[in-house]
C-alpha cells in the first residue's frame, strides 16, 4: 500500500499528472481543481509555458515524450494520470506506432504505478462505418496511419492496466468544438467558402464541446472502470454539410457550396478529405450511465449558441 493509501481519506491529496496539457488539458485542470483535494502537475517540454501553468494552479514538470530518459522522474510521482498527448506525425520512422505513449507507459510502470490512467484517443480508430451506429463494443478498423498510431497507443495503455493493475480507461473522442477554442468552430471554413459534400455523398460526423470533454476526462480518472472504453460524444445526429449549414445560419454567414465527392478531390485539402471518407454515428449511453456525465451542451446547436 502506498503512503497516500495509508492516510485517512480526509487527509489525502491526490497527485494528478496531465500529459499533453493544451486547451482540453487546461479545461480538465479547472474541473479537477474544483471541489477535489488534488495537486495538479503537467509535463511540458516548453520552458516558456511554465509561468502560464503555474498561473493555472499547475506545477510544471520538465520532460519530453520524445526523450524517454526525461520521463524517469514520472515513476511513482502521480496517483492518477490524464494522457492527452497526440502521437508524432508522419515523420515517425515506424508510422504504425506511437513511441510517445510507449515511452510514457514504460516510465509509469517502473515504480508505484498510478491508480488510474485515462487516455484520450480518437473515434477514427473505427474507420468508415458507412453511417452505422457504433458502440464501444464494435471492433476497431483503422484505415489511416493516424488511426493506426492511436490503436497502438490504446494497446499500450491496456497493457499497463493488465501488467501492473492500473485502472486504464480510453476515451474515444470525435470533433472537439467551442467558441473560445482556436479553430474550434467552422467559422473560418465558412468565411473561406470551403465546399462541403452534396447530400447524397455526405457523411455523418460526431462532436463534443471542449468543456464537456474536460468534465469527462476528470470523471473518468475516478469513475472509469478497468479496461473500459468510452465514447465522449454529444447527442447530435448530423451530417457534415448540415453541421456547416447550421453554423452558417447561427453566424449569419452564407451556407457553404455543395459539391460531388469526385469534385471535392480537386478542391479540398487531403486532411479534410480523409474526414469526409469516414461516416459513423457514435453511441454515448456508457458515458452517461457509467461516468454519470450530464452534458452541459447536449447538441452543437446549443454549444455554438453558448
Amino acid at each position: 500500500m502506498s503512503f497516500l493509501g495509508a492516510l485517512p481519506a480526509r487527509f489525502r491529496r491526490e497527485r494528478v499528472l496531465i500529459v499533453g496539457c493544451g486547451d482540453v488539458g487546461l479545461r480538465a485542470a479547472r474541473e479537477l481543481g474544483a471541489g477535489r483535494r488534488v495537486r495538479l502537475m503537467a509535463l511540458t517540454s516548453t520552458p516558456a509555458r511554465a509561468d502560464a501553468l503555474r498561473a493555472a494552479g499547475i506545477t510544471p514538470l520538465a520532460g519530453n515524450l520524445d526523450d524517454p530518459r526525461s520521463l524517469r522522474r514520472l515513476a511513482g510521482l502521480a496517483s492518477r494520470v490524464l494522457h492527452l498527448a497526440p502521437p508524432p506525425g508522419e515523420g515517425n520512422p515506424d508510422w504504425r506506432t506511437d513511441p510517445r505513449t510507449r515511452a510514457l507507459v514504460r516510465a509509469l510502470a517502473q515504480r508505484s504505478p498510478p491508480l488510474s490512467l485515462v487516455y484520450g484517443s480518437t473515434s477514427g480508430v473505427y474507420g468508415d462505418r458507412q453511417g452505422a451506429w457504433t458502440s464501444e463494443a464494435v471492433p476497431v478498423r483503422p484505415h489511416t496511419p493516424r488511426a493506426l498510431r492511436r490503436v497502438d497507443a490504446e494497446d499500450r495503455v491496456r497493457w499497463l492496466g493488465r501488467a501492473v493493475g492500473v485502472r486504464a480507461s480510453i476515451l474515444r473522442i470525435p470533433g472537439i468544438y467551442a467558441n473560445d477554442r482556436e479553430g474550434g468552430t467552422p467559422r473560418d471554413r465558412l468565411l473561406r467558402g470551403t465546399p462541403v459534400l452534396r447530400a447524397e455523398d455526405d457523411v455523418f460526423t460526431n462532436h463534443v464541446h471542449a468543456d464537456d470533454l474536460a468534465r469527462a476526462c476528470a470523471l473518468a480518472l475516478w469513475r472509469g472502470r478497468a479496461q473500459r472504453v468510452f465514447h465522449v460524444v454529444d447527442d447530435t445526429v448530423l451530417k457534415m454539410g448540415d453541421y456547416c449549414d447550421l453554423a452558417a445560419d447561427l453566424y449569419g454567414l452564407p451556407r457553404p457550396p455543395r459539391v460531388a465527392r469526385d469534385a471535392a478531390k480537386d478542391q479540398l485539402p487531403l486532411m479534410l478529405l480523409s474526414f469526409m471518407g469516414e461516416s459513423r454515428r457514435l453511441t454515448n449511453q456508457r458515458l452517461k450511465q457509467e461516468l454519470r456525465l450530464r452534458l452541459h451542451h447536449p447538441t452543437v446547436a446549443e454549444g455554438l449558441r453558448a
